[in-house]
């Protein structure tokens, strides 16, 4: 009699569906980016990028959302917090590997990420929806206006006024405020109701759009790194998905949340493991290796400037 075939591991029944997929969505969560290289947890990291308030007894980056703290104080760090996450200019291996994985099939990501790796990491802008907001961009808190600003110049002013040992900013003048009515302004991301998404819902709109288009295609739902802190936001949406079309297979990729909805059966799969490590035995032969993240070229010359005044 014939042995029976060995059964198949989660990763090589994900290779396979990857490789008959005509269309792949993406969702991510903070898992991925931590990944990649960024872990708000990470302590190590923020005492080596952060100095000044790691000597003020804080450890992580986690601890600094939402943390109150005086104008001065709040800038300094949430510039140079943004400065480390969102404006490295270079490559990050793990989100290129995940982009070659991609391949060209249709596609489409959707991500609580603020940090542009997508798009900095040869994603198409139009094809990722960032319902969470966007570092990049400031806004009123007001809000006095629907409009939001670009937070680049507004950072480089910061950080060349932030006195290293402190990691306050020294010159009053850099402290932003609405270029419209002068009240508070922060970040462009989701903290509240006067968050403003205007210009992220196009984006949403176009990915539905996307997924009605072609109801009976061969969709592969890749959920990377989204827990329980936020569900409602990717999570969740991927299993609706993934059960409002017959034809797709969800793939949840995180070491510590892998569980899938059992209404899905064997359209669904789990993989307890990191992202990093499950994208690279994936990703096709030759692309990057494992992704490591430092201070910026900038940040290092910020600091120097810093420094030398």
């Amino acid at each position: 009699m014939p042995h029976p075939a060995p059964p198949t591991s989660p990763l090589e029944t994900l290779a396979g569906w990857l490789r008959d997929a005509d269309r792949i969505l993406i969702g991510a969560g903070a898992g991925l980016t931590a990944a990649a290289g960024i872990d708000y947890t990470d302590t190590e990291a923020f005492a080596r990028v952060f100095p000044a308030f790691a000597a003020r007894g804080l450890r992580a980056q986690y601890q600094m959302i939402g943390l109150p703290m005086a104008p001065e104080l709040l800038w300094g760090y949430w510039a140079a917090h943004v400065d480390y996450v969102r404006y490295d200019p270079r490559p990050n291996p793990l989100y290129q590997q995940l982009r070659e994985l991609v391949g060209e099939r249709d596609h489409f990501v959707w991500t609580s990420n603020v940090d542009g790796l997508f798009t900095r990491n040869g994603f198409a802008a139009d094809r990722v929806y960032t319902p969470q907001g966007d570092y990049a961009l400031y806004q009123c808190t007001g809000p006095c206006t629907r409009q939001v600003w670009d937070f680049t110049p507004v950072m480089e002013r910061l950080l060349a006024s932030v006195d290293p040992d402190t990691g306050a900013v020294t010159d009053p003048a850099a402290i932003p405020h609405c270029p419209r009515c002068g009240a508070d302004v922060f970040l462009n991301v989701r903290l509240d109701g006067s968050f403003i998404d205007d210009h992220f819902s196009p984006t949403g709109e176009r990915l539905v759009s996307w997924l009605k288009d072609a109801p009976d295609a061969n969709l592969v739902v890749l959920d990377i790194g989204t827990g329980w802190n936020t569900p409602v936001v990717v999570r969740k949406p991927m299993e609706n998905i993934a059960m409002a079309f017959p034809a797709s297979r969800l793939a949840r990729i995180n070491r510590d949340h892998a569980q899938v909805p059992e209404r899905l059966g064997d359209r669904a799969v789990s993989l307890s493991d990191n992202a990093d490590t499950v994208i690279r035995r994936l990703a096709p032969p030759g692309t990057s290796g494992t992704a490591t993240h430092a201070p910026s070229g900038r940040q290092a010359t910020n600091r120097r400037r810093s420094s030398a005044r």
